[in-house]
Protein backbone atom coordinates (compact mmCIF):
# COMPACT_ATOMS: atom_id res chain seq x y z
CA UNK A 1 0.00 0.00 0.00
CA UNK A 2 1.28 3.34 -0.96
CA UNK A 3 0.08 6.44 1.25
CA UNK A 4 -1.53 10.11 -0.27
CA UNK A 5 -1.26 13.04 1.77
CA UNK A 6 -3.16 16.19 1.97
CA UNK A 7 -1.25 19.73 1.95
CA UNK A 8 -1.28 20.07 5.46
CA UNK A 9 -0.74 16.55 6.34
CA UNK A 10 2.68 17.54 3.83
CA UNK A 11 3.29 20.53 5.69
CA UNK A 12 3.52 19.18 8.90
CA UNK A 13 5.64 16.19 7.89
CA UNK A 14 8.12 18.86 6.35
CA UNK A 15 7.89 21.10 9.58
CA UNK A 16 8.67 17.80 11.63
CA UNK A 17 11.85 16.77 9.97
CA UNK A 18 13.00 20.21 9.79
CA UNK A 19 12.59 21.19 13.35
CA UNK A 20 12.95 17.68 15.29
CA UNK A 21 14.88 15.80 13.13
CA UNK A 22 17.46 18.80 12.20
CA UNK A 23 17.40 18.13 8.39
CA UNK A 24 17.48 21.82 7.07
CA UNK A 25 14.83 22.65 4.21
CA UNK A 26 18.17 23.43 1.83
CA UNK A 27 19.40 19.97 2.33
CA UNK A 28 15.67 18.88 0.86
CA UNK A 29 15.53 21.36 -2.01
CA UNK A 30 19.20 19.68 -2.51
CA UNK A 31 17.41 16.18 -2.26
CA UNK A 32 14.60 16.81 -4.05
CA UNK A 33 16.24 18.73 -7.18
CA UNK A 34 18.64 15.07 -7.22
CA UNK A 35 15.75 13.18 -7.04
CA UNK A 36 13.76 14.87 -9.55
CA UNK A 37 17.26 15.23 -12.07
CA UNK A 38 17.75 11.55 -11.45
CA UNK A 39 14.07 10.35 -12.62
CA UNK A 40 14.68 12.43 -15.52
CA UNK A 41 17.93 11.07 -16.23
CA UNK A 42 16.58 7.25 -15.87
CA UNK A 43 13.95 7.97 -18.47
CA UNK A 44 15.78 10.72 -20.75
CA UNK A 45 19.96 10.17 -21.85
CA UNK A 46 20.29 13.71 -23.60
CA UNK A 47 17.78 16.77 -24.86
CA UNK A 48 17.10 19.73 -24.84
CA UNK A 49 15.03 21.08 -21.40
CA UNK A 50 14.05 23.90 -20.49
CA UNK A 51 13.86 24.29 -16.79
CA UNK A 52 10.68 26.64 -15.84
CA UNK A 53 11.17 27.86 -12.24
CA UNK A 54 8.94 29.61 -9.71
CA UNK A 55 9.96 32.29 -6.22
CA UNK A 56 8.98 29.91 -4.00
CA UNK A 57 10.14 26.64 -2.50
CA UNK A 58 9.40 24.57 -6.13
CA UNK A 59 11.51 27.16 -7.72
CA UNK A 60 14.46 26.26 -5.71
CA UNK A 61 14.02 22.29 -6.47
CA UNK A 62 14.22 23.25 -10.36
CA UNK A 63 17.14 25.41 -9.80
CA UNK A 64 19.19 22.40 -8.46
CA UNK A 65 17.49 19.83 -11.09
CA UNK A 66 18.89 22.29 -13.87
CA UNK A 67 22.14 22.33 -12.07
CA UNK A 68 22.14 18.61 -11.99
CA UNK A 69 20.91 18.24 -15.38
CA UNK A 70 23.70 20.29 -17.12
CA UNK A 71 26.63 19.24 -14.93
CA UNK A 72 25.98 15.57 -13.96
CA UNK A 73 23.91 14.50 -16.34
CA UNK A 74 25.05 16.51 -19.63
CA UNK A 75 21.65 17.36 -20.99
CA UNK A 76 21.46 20.94 -22.47
CA UNK A 77 19.14 22.89 -20.09
CA UNK A 78 18.39 26.63 -20.08
CA UNK A 79 16.86 27.86 -17.25
CA UNK A 80 13.21 30.06 -17.25
CA UNK A 81 12.08 31.88 -14.22
CA UNK A 82 8.50 33.04 -14.85
CA UNK A 83 8.26 35.95 -12.87
CA UNK A 84 11.17 37.72 -14.72
CA UNK A 85 12.34 36.36 -17.91
CA UNK A 86 11.00 37.08 -21.14
CA UNK A 87 8.38 34.53 -22.64
CA UNK A 88 10.11 34.72 -26.33
CA UNK A 89 12.44 31.81 -25.02
CA UNK A 90 9.34 29.76 -25.58
CA UNK A 91 9.94 29.90 -29.61
CA UNK A 92 13.22 27.87 -29.20
CA UNK A 93 13.29 24.54 -29.40
CA UNK A 94 13.52 21.89 -26.66
CA UNK A 95 12.52 18.56 -26.12
CA UNK A 96 11.47 18.27 -22.55
CA UNK A 97 9.96 21.00 -20.10
CA UNK A 98 10.37 20.79 -16.60
CA UNK A 99 7.77 22.46 -14.68
CA UNK A 100 8.69 24.14 -11.46
CA UNK A 101 7.05 27.12 -11.28
CA UNK A 102 4.34 26.67 -8.22
CA UNK A 103 3.99 23.41 -5.66
CA UNK A 104 1.61 22.54 -3.28
CA UNK A 105 1.56 25.61 -1.39
CA UNK A 106 -0.64 27.97 -4.19
CA UNK A 107 -4.03 29.49 -2.94
CA UNK A 108 -5.19 31.68 -5.63
CA UNK A 109 -5.92 31.10 -9.11
CA UNK A 110 -3.53 32.05 -11.76
CA UNK A 111 -3.59 35.04 -13.60
CA UNK A 112 -1.87 37.78 -16.47
CA UNK A 113 1.70 36.59 -16.59
CA UNK A 114 1.75 33.50 -15.04
CA UNK A 115 -1.68 31.80 -17.27
CA UNK A 116 -0.17 32.76 -20.60
CA UNK A 117 3.44 30.77 -19.57
CA UNK A 118 1.56 27.68 -18.51
CA UNK A 119 0.08 27.96 -22.14
CA UNK A 120 2.88 28.04 -23.57
CA UNK A 121 3.99 25.09 -21.97
CA UNK A 122 0.53 23.37 -22.59
CA UNK A 123 1.10 24.19 -26.20
CA UNK A 124 4.68 23.59 -26.68
CA UNK A 125 4.36 19.85 -27.98
CA UNK A 126 7.55 19.31 -25.44
CA UNK A 127 7.09 16.14 -23.27
CA UNK A 128 6.63 18.09 -20.18
CA UNK A 129 7.47 16.96 -16.61
CA UNK A 130 6.25 18.86 -13.15
CA UNK A 131 7.81 19.17 -10.16
CA UNK A 132 5.82 17.46 -7.22
CA UNK A 133 2.52 19.09 -8.61
CA UNK A 134 1.51 20.70 -11.65
CA UNK A 135 1.62 24.31 -11.45
CA UNK A 136 -1.66 25.52 -10.76
CA UNK A 137 -3.25 22.14 -10.21
CA UNK A 138 -4.70 22.25 -6.40
CA UNK A 139 -2.56 19.34 -4.43
CA UNK A 140 -6.00 18.73 -2.46
CA UNK A 141 -8.74 19.13 -4.76
CA UNK A 142 -7.24 18.11 -7.95
CA UNK A 143 -8.63 21.15 -9.50
CA UNK A 144 -7.13 23.60 -11.79
CA UNK A 145 -6.67 27.23 -9.95
CA UNK A 146 -8.01 28.71 -13.50
CA UNK A 147 -5.53 27.07 -15.26
CA UNK A 148 -2.62 24.39 -14.72
CA UNK A 149 0.36 22.75 -16.61
CA UNK A 150 -1.12 19.35 -18.00
CA UNK A 151 1.98 17.16 -17.52
CA UNK A 152 3.31 13.85 -19.05
CA UNK A 153 5.00 12.86 -16.05
CA UNK A 154 4.60 14.37 -12.51
CA UNK A 155 7.60 13.69 -9.67
CA UNK A 156 5.86 13.51 -6.36
CA UNK A 157 8.14 14.55 -3.50
CA UNK A 158 8.35 11.94 -0.84
CA UNK A 159 4.81 10.89 -1.23
CA UNK A 160 1.77 11.18 -3.57
CA UNK A 161 -1.04 14.17 -2.72
CA UNK A 162 -4.29 13.56 -3.21
CA UNK A 163 -4.96 16.40 -5.70
CA UNK A 164 -2.50 13.85 -8.29
CA UNK A 165 -5.43 11.62 -8.26
CA UNK A 166 -8.94 13.74 -7.55
CA UNK A 167 -10.87 15.49 -9.91
CA UNK A 168 -8.56 16.84 -12.40
CA UNK A 169 -5.64 15.46 -11.32
CA UNK A 170 -5.60 12.74 -13.28
CA UNK A 171 -5.96 14.38 -17.14
CA UNK A 172 -3.08 16.89 -15.40
CA UNK A 173 -0.68 14.98 -13.73
CA UNK A 174 0.01 12.27 -15.99
CA UNK A 175 2.27 9.18 -15.02
CA UNK A 176 3.01 10.07 -11.33
CA UNK A 177 5.75 8.57 -9.45
CA UNK A 178 6.81 9.38 -6.02
CA UNK A 179 10.60 9.67 -4.65
CA UNK A 180 11.74 9.28 -1.00
CA UNK A 181 13.76 12.18 0.43
CA UNK A 182 13.83 11.27 4.05
CA UNK A 183 11.14 13.75 5.29
CA UNK A 184 9.44 11.62 8.39
CA UNK A 185 6.07 10.31 8.24
CA UNK A 186 4.54 8.94 10.96
CA UNK A 187 0.71 8.81 12.07
CA UNK A 188 -2.06 6.94 10.27
CA UNK A 189 -4.60 9.36 9.12
CA UNK A 190 -3.93 9.21 5.51
CA UNK A 191 -5.93 7.78 2.57
CA UNK A 192 -3.72 4.55 1.19
CA UNK A 193 -3.96 3.05 -2.35
CA UNK A 194 -3.36 -0.25 -2.93
CA UNK A 195 -1.08 -2.36 -5.45
CA UNK A 196 -0.99 -5.79 -7.41
CA UNK A 197 0.39 -7.45 -4.20
CA UNK A 198 -1.96 -6.25 -1.71
CA UNK A 199 -5.00 -7.47 -3.89
CA UNK A 200 -3.49 -10.94 -4.95
CA UNK A 201 -3.23 -11.49 -1.17
CA UNK A 202 -7.39 -11.78 -1.76
CA UNK A 203 -6.68 -14.69 -4.22
CA UNK A 204 -4.14 -16.76 -2.67
CA UNK A 205 -3.64 -20.62 -3.35
CA UNK A 206 -6.71 -22.76 -2.57
CA UNK A 207 -6.55 -26.01 -0.92
CA UNK A 208 -7.69 -28.98 -2.80
CA UNK A 209 -9.57 -30.35 -0.55
CA UNK A 210 -12.64 -27.55 -0.42
CA UNK A 211 -15.64 -27.44 -1.66
CA UNK A 212 -18.48 -24.66 -3.07
CA UNK A 213 -20.08 -24.34 0.95
CA UNK A 214 -16.26 -22.99 1.65
CA UNK A 215 -16.64 -19.39 -0.25
CA UNK A 216 -20.00 -18.06 0.63
CA UNK A 217 -23.39 -17.26 -1.44
CA UNK A 218 -23.64 -14.03 -2.44
CA UNK A 219 -27.00 -12.39 -4.40
CA UNK A 220 -28.01 -9.73 -6.76
CA UNK A 221 -31.20 -8.06 -6.06
CA UNK A 222 -32.51 -6.02 -8.52
CA UNK A 223 -34.28 -5.62 -12.11
CA UNK A 224 -37.97 -4.32 -13.10
CA UNK A 225 -39.70 -3.98 -16.37
CA UNK A 226 -38.21 -0.75 -17.07
CA UNK A 227 -34.97 -1.32 -16.43
CA UNK A 228 -34.51 -5.08 -16.82
CA UNK A 229 -31.13 -5.05 -18.05
CA UNK A 230 -31.33 -8.71 -18.19
CA UNK A 231 -28.08 -10.10 -19.81
CA UNK A 232 -25.94 -7.83 -17.46
CA UNK A 233 -27.78 -8.19 -14.37
CA UNK A 234 -27.37 -11.81 -14.98
CA UNK A 235 -23.43 -11.34 -15.71
CA UNK A 236 -23.15 -9.59 -11.86
CA UNK A 237 -24.17 -12.39 -10.36
CA UNK A 238 -21.66 -14.24 -12.88
CA UNK A 239 -18.98 -11.86 -11.26
CA UNK A 240 -19.80 -12.73 -8.32
CA UNK A 241 -18.89 -16.37 -9.21
CA UNK A 242 -15.61 -15.61 -10.64
CA UNK A 243 -14.93 -13.29 -7.98
CA UNK A 244 -14.67 -17.05 -5.96
CA UNK A 245 -17.98 -16.72 -4.18
CA UNK A 246 -19.54 -20.65 -3.88
CA UNK A 247 -22.86 -19.81 -5.11
CA UNK A 248 -24.30 -16.60 -7.01
CA UNK A 249 -28.47 -16.07 -7.07
CA UNK A 250 -30.16 -13.48 -9.19
CA UNK A 251 -33.45 -11.85 -7.44
CA UNK A 252 -36.06 -10.61 -9.79
CA UNK A 253 -39.72 -9.45 -10.64
CA UNK A 254 -41.72 -12.95 -10.75
CA UNK A 255 -43.20 -11.26 -14.01
CA UNK A 256 -39.47 -11.16 -15.64
CA UNK A 257 -38.71 -14.65 -14.64
CA UNK A 258 -38.93 -16.04 -18.70
CA UNK A 259 -36.39 -12.77 -19.58
CA UNK A 260 -33.87 -14.24 -17.11
CA UNK A 261 -34.18 -17.69 -17.03
CA UNK A 262 -31.54 -20.10 -18.27
CA UNK A 263 -29.08 -16.67 -19.62
CA UNK A 264 -26.64 -17.57 -17.25
CA UNK A 265 -27.49 -21.48 -15.73
CA UNK A 266 -24.35 -21.45 -13.28
CA UNK A 267 -26.64 -18.58 -11.52
CA UNK A 268 -29.69 -19.97 -9.20
CA UNK A 269 -32.96 -17.38 -10.15
CA UNK A 270 -35.16 -16.47 -7.23
CA UNK A 271 -38.49 -14.71 -7.52
CA UNK A 272 -40.19 -12.21 -5.36
CA UNK A 273 -44.05 -10.48 -6.15
CA UNK A 274 -44.01 -7.69 -8.20
CA UNK A 275 -46.79 -5.22 -9.85
CA UNK A 276 -46.01 -4.05 -13.45
CA UNK A 277 -43.39 -5.38 -13.68
CA UNK A 278 -41.63 -3.67 -10.31
CA UNK A 279 -40.62 -5.41 -7.07
CA UNK A 280 -43.06 -4.79 -4.09
CA UNK A 281 -42.74 -5.49 -0.55
CA UNK A 282 -43.46 -9.31 1.12
CA UNK A 283 -42.08 -10.01 4.33
CA UNK A 284 -42.51 -13.51 3.56
CA UNK A 285 -39.84 -13.76 1.13
CA UNK A 286 -37.61 -11.21 2.15
CA UNK A 287 -37.70 -14.07 5.14
CA UNK A 288 -36.13 -16.19 2.65
CA UNK A 289 -33.24 -14.53 1.75
CA UNK A 290 -31.60 -13.70 5.08
CA UNK A 291 -29.01 -16.57 4.61
CA UNK A 292 -26.43 -15.41 2.10
CA UNK A 293 -23.49 -13.85 2.87
CA UNK A 294 -23.69 -10.96 1.15
CA UNK A 295 -26.82 -9.20 -0.81
CA UNK A 296 -26.39 -6.46 -3.83
CA UNK A 297 -29.76 -4.49 -3.76
CA UNK A 298 -31.62 -1.64 -6.03
CA UNK A 299 -30.07 -1.93 -9.66
CA UNK A 300 -32.44 -1.46 -11.73
CA UNK A 301 -35.34 -1.45 -9.80
CA UNK A 302 -36.64 1.69 -10.07
CA UNK A 303 -37.35 4.52 -6.91
CA UNK A 304 -40.40 3.64 -4.50
CA UNK A 305 -41.49 3.05 -1.35
CA UNK A 306 -41.77 -0.82 -1.68
CA UNK A 307 -37.68 -1.05 -2.76
CA UNK A 308 -37.55 1.78 0.58
CA UNK A 309 -39.21 -0.86 3.02
CA UNK A 310 -37.48 -3.98 1.22
CA UNK A 311 -34.63 -2.07 2.35
CA UNK A 312 -35.80 -1.41 5.47
CA UNK A 313 -36.64 -4.85 6.52
CA UNK A 314 -33.21 -6.12 5.15
CA UNK A 315 -31.13 -3.51 7.45
CA UNK A 316 -33.27 -4.40 10.41
CA UNK A 317 -33.42 -8.19 9.97
CA UNK A 318 -30.19 -9.74 7.78
CA UNK A 319 -27.00 -10.13 9.45
CA UNK A 320 -24.99 -10.26 6.21
CA UNK A 321 -23.20 -7.92 4.05
CA UNK A 322 -25.79 -5.56 2.62
CA UNK A 323 -24.34 -3.80 -0.76
CA UNK A 324 -26.73 -0.66 -1.17
CA UNK A 325 -26.51 0.96 -5.25
CA UNK A 326 -28.67 2.81 -7.75
CA UNK A 327 -32.26 2.51 -6.86
CA UNK A 328 -31.79 1.90 -3.63
CA UNK A 329 -29.86 4.22 -2.89
CA UNK A 330 -32.08 7.16 -4.98
CA UNK A 331 -34.87 5.18 -2.83
CA UNK A 332 -33.30 6.09 0.45
CA UNK A 333 -32.26 9.58 -0.78
CA UNK A 334 -35.88 10.23 -1.56
CA UNK A 335 -37.66 8.35 1.33
CA UNK A 336 -35.56 8.92 4.62
CA UNK A 337 -31.42 8.22 4.63
CA UNK A 338 -31.75 8.03 8.25
CA UNK A 339 -32.91 4.39 7.98
CA UNK A 340 -29.11 3.67 7.77
CA UNK A 341 -28.77 4.24 11.02
CA UNK A 342 -30.51 1.27 12.43
CA UNK A 343 -29.29 -1.89 10.97
CA UNK A 344 -27.91 -5.13 12.06
CA UNK A 345 -26.22 -6.19 8.77
CA UNK A 346 -22.72 -4.64 7.62
CA UNK A 347 -23.89 -1.55 5.08
CA UNK A 348 -21.74 -1.03 1.86
CA UNK A 349 -22.92 1.69 -0.38
CA UNK A 350 -21.52 2.50 -3.48
CA UNK A 351 -23.10 6.36 -5.12
CA UNK A 352 -21.60 7.81 -7.65
CA UNK A 353 -21.19 11.55 -7.29
CA UNK A 354 -24.87 12.77 -7.99
CA UNK A 355 -26.38 9.89 -5.61
CA UNK A 356 -24.22 11.06 -3.24
CA UNK A 357 -25.28 14.63 -3.53
CA UNK A 358 -28.83 13.80 -2.90
CA UNK A 359 -28.30 11.27 0.08
CA UNK A 360 -26.51 13.90 1.74
CA UNK A 361 -28.47 17.10 0.80
CA UNK A 362 -24.92 18.58 -0.89
CA UNK A 363 -24.27 20.28 -3.91
CA UNK A 364 -21.71 18.67 -6.86
CA UNK A 365 -19.14 21.71 -6.19
CA UNK A 366 -18.90 21.02 -2.59
CA UNK A 367 -18.25 17.52 -2.84
CA UNK A 368 -15.84 17.55 -5.56
CA UNK A 369 -14.14 20.47 -3.82
CA UNK A 370 -14.02 18.02 -0.20
CA UNK A 371 -14.51 14.04 -1.25
CA UNK A 372 -12.49 12.52 1.28
CA UNK A 373 -13.78 14.77 4.36
CA UNK A 374 -17.70 14.54 3.59
CA UNK A 375 -17.36 10.48 2.74
CA UNK A 376 -15.79 10.19 5.76
CA UNK A 377 -18.35 11.68 7.41
CA UNK A 378 -21.09 10.57 6.24
CA UNK A 379 -19.67 6.69 6.75
CA UNK A 380 -18.79 7.76 10.68
CA UNK A 381 -23.01 9.53 10.59
CA UNK A 382 -24.23 6.53 9.74
CA UNK A 383 -22.07 3.72 10.42
CA UNK A 384 -21.66 2.21 6.68
CA UNK A 385 -19.03 2.00 4.44
CA UNK A 386 -19.19 4.33 1.57
CA UNK A 387 -17.56 3.66 -2.03
CA UNK A 388 -17.88 6.93 -3.74
CA UNK A 389 -17.43 6.04 -7.48
CA UNK A 390 -15.83 8.62 -9.93
CA UNK A 391 -12.67 8.36 -12.22
CA UNK A 392 -11.03 7.67 -8.71
CA UNK A 393 -13.58 6.42 -6.55
CA UNK A 394 -12.83 6.39 -2.55
CA UNK A 395 -13.96 3.93 -0.17
CA UNK A 396 -13.46 4.54 3.48
CA UNK A 397 -15.48 3.48 6.97
CA UNK A 398 -14.80 7.11 8.19
CA UNK A 399 -11.46 5.64 10.12
CA UNK A 400 -9.70 3.73 7.13
CA UNK A 401 -9.97 5.27 3.45
CA UNK A 402 -8.87 4.18 0.51
CA UNK A 403 -8.70 5.38 -3.27
CA UNK A 404 -8.43 4.07 -6.21
CA UNK A 405 -6.95 5.04 -9.12
CA UNK A 406 -7.38 2.38 -11.43
CA UNK A 407 -9.77 2.02 -14.51
CA UNK A 408 -10.13 4.43 -17.75
CA UNK A 409 -12.78 6.50 -19.96
CA UNK A 410 -13.94 3.30 -21.73
CA UNK A 411 -15.82 2.62 -18.39
CA UNK A 412 -18.23 5.66 -18.33
CA UNK A 413 -20.72 3.50 -20.18
CA UNK A 414 -24.24 2.45 -18.21
CA UNK A 415 -24.28 -0.64 -16.19
CA UNK A 416 -20.28 -0.51 -15.48
CA UNK A 417 -21.43 0.88 -11.97
CA UNK A 418 -23.37 -2.31 -11.22
CA UNK A 419 -21.10 -4.61 -12.35
CA UNK A 420 -18.86 -2.95 -9.97
CA UNK A 421 -21.85 -4.20 -7.31
CA UNK A 422 -21.37 -7.88 -8.50
CA UNK A 423 -17.64 -7.71 -8.14
CA UNK A 424 -17.79 -6.45 -4.71
CA UNK A 425 -20.82 -8.37 -3.36
CA UNK A 426 -18.96 -11.57 -4.91
CA UNK A 427 -15.63 -10.69 -3.10
CA UNK A 428 -17.74 -9.71 0.43
CA UNK A 429 -19.44 -13.34 0.31
CA UNK A 430 -16.09 -15.16 0.90
CA UNK A 431 -14.44 -12.01 2.87
CA UNK A 432 -14.89 -9.95 6.54
CA UNK A 433 -12.83 -6.93 6.40
CA UNK A 434 -15.40 -4.79 4.45
CA UNK A 435 -13.65 -1.75 4.07
CA UNK A 436 -10.35 -3.15 2.10
CA UNK A 437 -12.65 -5.56 0.41
CA UNK A 438 -14.39 -3.18 -0.89
CA UNK A 439 -11.05 -1.04 -1.86
CA UNK A 440 -9.97 -4.40 -3.85
CA UNK A 441 -13.01 -4.76 -5.78
CA UNK A 442 -12.73 -1.51 -6.89
CA UNK A 443 -9.35 -2.04 -7.58
CA UNK A 444 -9.70 -5.00 -9.58
CA UNK A 445 -12.73 -3.49 -11.62
CA UNK A 446 -10.71 -0.53 -12.88
CA UNK A 447 -8.15 -3.09 -13.70
CA UNK A 448 -10.76 -5.10 -15.99
CA UNK A 449 -11.71 -1.45 -17.61
CA UNK A 450 -7.92 -1.53 -18.70
CA UNK A 451 -6.95 -4.55 -20.14
CA UNK A 452 -10.40 -4.10 -22.37
CA UNK A 453 -9.42 -0.63 -23.07
CA UNK A 454 -5.88 -2.52 -24.17
CA UNK A 455 -6.91 -4.98 -26.68
CA UNK A 456 -9.92 -2.84 -27.75
CA UNK A 457 -10.16 0.74 -27.04
CA UNK A 458 -11.63 3.13 -25.06
CA UNK A 459 -14.74 3.70 -27.18
CA UNK A 460 -16.26 0.54 -27.56
CA UNK A 461 -15.77 -1.19 -24.19
CA UNK A 462 -19.28 -2.67 -22.23
CA UNK A 463 -20.24 -3.46 -19.01
CA UNK A 464 -20.53 -6.66 -19.94
CA UNK A 465 -16.90 -6.75 -21.35
CA UNK A 466 -15.49 -5.70 -17.75
CA UNK A 467 -16.68 -8.86 -16.73
CA UNK A 468 -14.92 -11.11 -19.75
CA UNK A 469 -11.93 -9.19 -18.79
CA UNK A 470 -11.92 -10.50 -15.24
CA UNK A 471 -10.00 -13.95 -15.67
CA UNK A 472 -6.79 -12.05 -17.36
CA UNK A 473 -7.04 -9.57 -14.59
CA UNK A 474 -6.41 -12.25 -11.71
CA UNK A 475 -4.21 -14.03 -13.51
CA UNK A 476 -2.24 -10.99 -14.16
CA UNK A 477 -2.08 -10.05 -10.04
Amino acid sequence: MERVLSCKQMRDADLFTIETLGISSSELVERAGAAVADEIFSRFKGGRVLVCVGKGNNGEDGMVVAKLLSQKHGFNVKLFCASMDDVKIFDESFDIIVDCIFGTGLSRNITDNYKQIIELINNSGCYVISCDISSGLNADTGKPMGIAVRADLTIAIQEYKLGHFLNDGLDYSGKVVAKDIGISIWGEDFALILNNSDVANYFGKRNRNVHKGCFGKCAIFGGSKQFFGSALLSLNALAGLKMGSGYAYLIVPESLFSTYAGLNPECILITVPDKEGFVIFDQEILQKILHFDSIAIGMGMGVSEDVYNIIAYLLKNYHGKLIIDADGLNSIATHGVDILKDKKCSVVITPHVGEFCRLSNIDKEKVEQNSIELAKSFALKYGVTVCLKSATSIITDGSDTFINITGCSGMAKAGSGDVLSGLTCGLLARCDDIVETVAVASYIFGKCGEFCQEEGNEYSTTASDLISSLPKVLNSL
